[in-house]
């Protein structure tokens, strides 16, 4: 089983990314996907979820300029963050799991950085 991420990279504060969360080995529609962020010296930080039903929830911090969506056929979880701001400069992580359970499968993650 593995979880991959994709799609940070460096962006100008206002702008836009899509992060990806692609699987392999499991049909990532029979879990939730979360979406956690981690910046050195912090704690991680659930950021969005989309459970088996399609129920979503968005932290505060993103909520407003985020959206999270499946795409069954590609067996991926996007995440679609808007209006990034310097304090949105994490490592981003996907899981198959809303908390940060150990037991759950995590990708490696994809780097964010928003600087002018």
């Amino acid at each position: 089983v593995q979880l991959v991420e994709s799609g940070g990279g460096l962006v100008q504060p206002g702008g836009s990314l899509r992060l990806s969360c692609s699987a392999s080995g499991i049909v990532l529609a029979n879990f939730a996907t979360g979406w956690f962020r981690r910046v050195p010296g912090k704690e991680r930080e659930a950021v969005s979820c989309i459970s088996r039903n399609e129920d979503i929830w968005y932290a505060d911090s993103i909520k407003g300029r985020s959206a999270i969506s499946r795409d069954r056929a590609q067996n991926t979880v996007f995440l679609d963050l808007s209006s990034l701001e310097p304090g949105d400069t994490a490592e981003y992580y996907c899981a198959t799991d809303c908390l940060p359970s150990p037991s759950a499968y995590w990708g490696r993650g994809t780097h964010v950085n928003v600087s002018s």
